[in-house]
């Protein structure tokens, strides 16, 4: 047990920060009085007192931790968190633990698919929950994306450097983990600000404002409404969500290079960020373009407006709806759930495979195809003018099929438990993408409470393996794993 201390140090450490920030609504609840200060209370003191137990026991252990411990140590976070995260939604609205966890879960991992209806009824308080989950995870995911995994041997180091646009492959962004994590939390939070200040002039009251912002950097997708964004029927605030949905789609390591910099020159050289607003903002036009041509909508500005905001918030993994897309021709839905399988960049708080990825995936099925027809040519594959390396391809390869054959196993088990095959595989891409919404009984105008508890826990599986690039959790469930 001891050779765990390291991680469980560590880990209550952790919890003890996650508790302190039970404090933001529970302070919130005491001064609008809306009936939820006892249930934040208990969760806060079972949050504070678990890890102030875990670091009393393990408080001497100063070992380091090591590769296999850092693996060990990124499922627990994701995988215990939720537990607490989930503790005033029980003690408060009396769920059941696997309908909290899922809530939680869904949070955390930024996918703001949900169990609840009577979101406008419910406390206060709890709603900023809801979003503060998001608005947290979306910042750990960035840290754990660009800052983290690298360091646990993820691919590697060569993985940070394929995964990170071209000036980050020089500067690293900064010498030391901690700098780089204190880089990438300022930019969040102070694009956060400017996000919830837009919400609030676009006419947004203060506290919706707040909670959206959450939702939106976070691109989680929760909302304090059940008509998510068509609630405010604002072309303005749609505007503002547009463009910070878009900003969060894109790694947050470019925005801190040309934060730092003060030069727009990274966004143009980093390989992501242009195929990122391509696809996304040429699916929005050529889905308006689609919507017109099939009589769903009479002009194309009537269009463009739904299409604009349903495309992009999906495609950005984040899940806010204006309208019940789902009702669009068959193609429109299926494609906007293609879309958020791929678009947004690695170092974004998005979720998918991410846009580098695709792009290697993309450039090396060309290399085949013209190794086919030229045997003896030589065709290195290049991202951003870099050739990547063979381990890099293996990596993205083995990444590309491992993320197929759990779509495919979890969408049959989902069939095999009585759901309809719609529902089923859009579950499954919504959960593993961190996405939401999906089609059929899981679609933009529902949610997931139709389904049965191990429905549920199969999709909550599906969100924690997506969310956690899939290798991070398997590694640890690996009976190699565990031997000594």
């Amino acid at each position: 047990m001891k050779r765990f201390y390291p991680v469980i140090r560590v880990l209550s450490l952790v919890i003890l920060m996650f508790g302190l920030t039970m404090l933001f609504p529970l302070s919130l609840s005491w001064f609008l009085d809306d009936g939820a200060f006892a249930s934040f209370d208990e969760a806060f003191v079972l949050t504070v007192a678990t890890g102030a137990g875990l670091w009393y026991v393990t408080r001497k252990e100063t070992r380091d931790l090591t590769i296999r411990d850092g693996f060990l140590m990124v499922a627990l976070v994701w995988t215990l968190l939720p537990i607490y995260a989930a503790l005033p939604l029980v003690l408060e609205l009396k769920l059941s633990f696997t309908d909290a966890y899922f809530e939680a879960v869904s949070g955390l991992t930024t996918t703001g698919a949900t169990v609840l209806t009577g979101l406008d009824q419910l406390p206060v308080s709890i709603n900023v929950w809801r979003t503060q989950m998001v608005w947290l995870g979306g910042m750990g995911l960035i840290v754990l994306a660009v800052a983290i995994l690298p360091l646990l041997g993820i691919g590697g180091r060569q993985m940070f450097k394929a995964e990170t646009p071209g000036p980050m492959k020089d500067t690293k962004m900064t010498p030391r983990i901690a700098e780089t994590a204190k880089g990438l939390w300022t930019v969040y939070s102070l694009a956060s600000i400017c996000c919830a200040l837009a919400y609030y002039w676009a006419g947004m009251s203060g506290l919706d404002a707040l909670m959206h912002m959450f939702a939106t950097m976070g691109l989680g997708g929760f909302s304090s409404h059940d008509a998510s964004f068509a609630y405010f029927a604002s072309p303005t605030i749609e505007t503002v969500a547009i463009v910070f949905m878009l900003f969060a789609g894109m790694n947050f390591a470019t925005h801190f290079v040309v934060l730092s910099g003060r030069s727009l020159r990274p966004y143009v050289s980093d390989p992501e960020a242009g195929w990122f607003l391509l696809v996304t903002l040429g699916s929005v036009v050529g889905i308006a373009a689609f919507l017109v041509f099939h009589d769903v909508y009479a002009s194309f500005d009537e269009a463009l407006r739904d299409a604009a905001f349903n495309v992009v918030s999906i495609a950005t993994t984040t899940g806010f709806a204006t309208t019940d897309y789902a009702l669009w021709p068959f193609f429109a839905p299926l494609w906007m759930l293609f879309l958020c399988s791929f678009a947004t960049s690695a170092g974004s708080t998005g979720g998918g495979i991410k846009m580098i990825r695709a792009l290697v995936l993309y450039k090396q099925v060309y290399r085949e195809l013209t190794r086919a027809m030229h045997p003896s040519a030589v065709h290195p594959v290049k991202v951003g003018g870099d050739v990547v390396q063979s381990n890099i391809l293996f990596a993205v390869l083995a990444f590309g099929f491992v993320y197929m054959v759990c779509i495919a196993s979890m969408t049959l088990l989902l069939s095999l438990s009585g759901l309809e095959i719609i529902t089923a595989f859009s579950a499954v891409v919504a959960s593993i993408n961190n996405t939401g919404p999906g089609l059929g009984q899981v679609g933009p105008a529902s949610n997931y409470a139709g389904l049965s508890d191990f429905q549920i826990w199969v999709c909550t599986f599906a969100m924690l393996l997506g969310r956690l690039e899939i290798f991070t959790l398997l590694v640890v469930m690996t009976p190699a794993f565990w031997r000594k």
